[in-house]
């Protein structure tokens, strides 16, 4: 019950923030964001949470079913757009995979520099 509360408190906590400083970034990442240096920092413990969290990632496709539901809703508009679409998947996938080659062999780079003796 703890770890659903901590869960629940940061992402009223997230939602908060975004409501009253307007923030471009959505209240549940933001709550996010705080409890990751939440856990960084010590002040919340893994174990704390670590049992609800499992919980919700083992039945994680209940949550994006309103979501899928929601995209049928505007399946009119999507098949107007669909070229659009596309394009923007395409290219927005691209650049993740570039960038994270980049920064794999940035990294890969810095680790053979390392001399370990």
């Amino acid at each position: 019950m703890r770890g659903l509360a901590i869960l629940l408190g940061y992402t009223l906590l997230g939602n908060a923030i975004h409501s009253l400083l307007s923030v471009p970034i959505s209240g549940n990442v933001i709550g996010m964001i705080l409890l990751v240096i939440s856990l960084f920092a010590g002040w919340v413990k893994l174990a704390w949470i670590e049992e609800t969290a499992q919980f919700f990632l083992k039945h994680m496709m209940i949550f994006f079913a309103p979501v899928i539901v929601g995209t049928m809703m505007f399946f009119g508009l999507i098949g107007d757009q669909w070229l659009v679409i596309a394009v923007a998947l395409a290219v927005s996938t691209m650049i993740v995979i570039l960038v994270t080659a980049g920064v794999t062999a940035w990294q890969t780079g810095k680790a053979k520099e390392r001399t370990y003796e």
